[in-house]
């Protein structure tokens, strides 16, 4: 690990606290990219994001005699900033084009089945609990009920379909870059990781914004006070204090129990949509949800009866 001092336990308020952060302030996010992206494109949105909040933060870091750490250390924390945030995160972004911020929430649910899929570590322990495979067959049948119904996804509708499938595939790849960052070695402090890892998805942004043709269409002059607002909340509130909390949660706690926000995320998106960004909230989400979540509860249950 980076640090070299004895492993002190966290305080239980840090620890309450730093949930909080994750469980309330990410679940905002949701409305906060769907008032960004109106007039700001979903790549360069992300792009000035990331690399915003973690040039900020690099800064803080070496004002405050923090140590840029090698160049392998770097590499590392480039990589799974890039999984978590450049392909996870960046897929909401883009998805939210097309999808309403609570549906998107309800789908970002799923996050903590593929910690267990993914969890290669524990596969043995994991796929030997009955309630575990019991959680995932219930969270599938959660999703499959975001296809049936009115106000659901709708099969026919391309460009909601795509956005599904590209939210999905990115939530994969964040719990894979979460494990990822939490299992491989390397140096430098919480913060410094942090840092790194939010300037590689700011450029992997770019390089997707000019990849996708973004820049002509798009004028600075354009961008509205809303989406501006939008986006400071984003960088300071979801990145500079949801993120790190999120980094340090998965150096001091199991990923499975970190990745319980998704069990809150969706009810504060859901709700926040509905009030301030008028979207309406159907029967058939709350459902789908509420399945979702007693798979994950289910998953779960044996960490949190050992807890």
């Amino acid at each position: 690990m980076s640090n070299t001092l004895p492993y002190k336990e966290p305080t239980k308020g840090l620890v309450i606290a730093a949930f909080a952060a994750v469980y309330i302030i990410w679940g905002s996010t949701y409305v906060g990219i769907a008032m960004a992206i109106r007039s700001v494109p979903p790549f360069l949105m992300a792009g000035l994001r990331f690399f915003a909040a973690g040039f900020i933060l690099y800064l803080w870091c070496m004002v405050k005699g923090e140590k840029t750490p090698p160049l392998s250390s770097i590499a590392k924390n480039s990589f799974g900033g890039v999984l978590m945030l450049g392909a996870g995160t960046t897929s909401l972004i883009w998805a939210e084009q097309y999808l309403p911020s609570g549906l998107a929430a309800v789908i970002v649910a799923s996050i903590p089945f593929f910690f267990v899929i993914l969890d290669k570590r524990n596969w043995k322990q994991n796929f030997s609990n009955k309630s575990i495979i019991g959680g995932l067959l219930v969270g599938f049948i959660g999703i499959v009920l975001l296809f049936q119904g009115k106000g659901s996804l709708n099969l026919h509708n391309k460009q909601q379909l795509l956005g599904f499938v590209v939210l999905l595939a990115g939530s994969i790849i964040w719990a894979a870059g979460s494990l990822y960052s939490k299992y491989a070695v390397s140096e430098g402090s919480t913060l410094v990781k942090a840092a790194i890892q939010m300037m590689a998805a700011g450029v992997a942004g770019f390089i997707l914004s000019f990849v996708a043709g973004e820049e002509p269409g798009f004028v600075w002059g354009g961008i509205t006070n809303s989406s501006i607002y939008a986006m400071l909340y984003l960088v300071f509130m979801g990145s500079l204090i949801g993120y790190i909390a999120y980094i340090w949660l998965l150096s001091v706690r199991p990923p499975s129990l970190v990745g319980t926000y998704a069990y809150v995320n969706p009810a504060v998106a859901i709700f926040l949509g509905w009030l301030i960004a008028g979207e309406k909230i159907t029967i058939q989400q709350v459902l789908a949800l509420g399945v979702i979540l007693c798979g994950v509860l289910l998953v779960n249950f044996s960490k949190y009866k050992k807890a």
